[in-house]
């Protein structure tokens, strides 16, 4: 595997959005206007890595989504906050409670509604189809090779692991 990633031992949390980064950022209607998305499975296992690894995750989404509560009930998850508009406050009251500090804090996120989020913290991931705006916008963004909901978010984990 190809660290293309710098990122520190130090890192006690990972702090993700969820449409754009565990999703391709494409959804589904049907007729009765029910939404489906897609999640990659080894997105998923980069989860499971990171809480074995004692690595606390969380998931800020502006979407309100139930698929959400899946990380909530697969890997007992507590930081699942859905409908959120003020990202950068959620995930400030998330690093008070667990008394972290920026430069223990990993967020990764996709697009403008990211961005109070990623000046919280001192590493800031975004994946290869992050919007333009975010990438002039972010200081010291790194950007993952993969593509949202294509392993961006595996990526990531494999290259904080390693």
């Amino acid at each position: 595997m190809e660290k293309n990633l710098k990122l520190s031992s130090d890192i006690k949390m990972v702090i993700s959005d969820f449409d754009g980064v565990f999703t391709d950022g494409t959804f589904l209607l049907d007729e009765n206007l029910n939404q489906q998305k897609s999640v990659n499975f080894i997105d998923i296992m980069g989860v499971s890595m990171l809480l074995k690894n004692n690595i606390i995750f969380g998931i800020i989404s502006g979407e309100t989504s139930n698929i959400l509560e899946y990380f909530r009930h697969q890997f007992g998850v507590d930081e699942i906050h859905k409908g959120i508009r003020q990202k950068g406050i959620v995930l400030n009251s998330i690093m008070e409670k667990y008394n972290l500090k920026d430069d223990e804090v990993l967020y990764i996120g996709d697009d403008i509604n990211d961005i109070p989020a990623f000046e919280c913290v001192k590493y800031r991931i975004a994946p290869k189809n992050v919007n333009p705006i975010v990438k002039i916008s972010v200081k010291n963004l790194q950007v993952t090779a993969s593509r949202g909901g294509m392993g961006a978010f595996r990526e990531m984990v494999d290259n904080l692991l390693n």
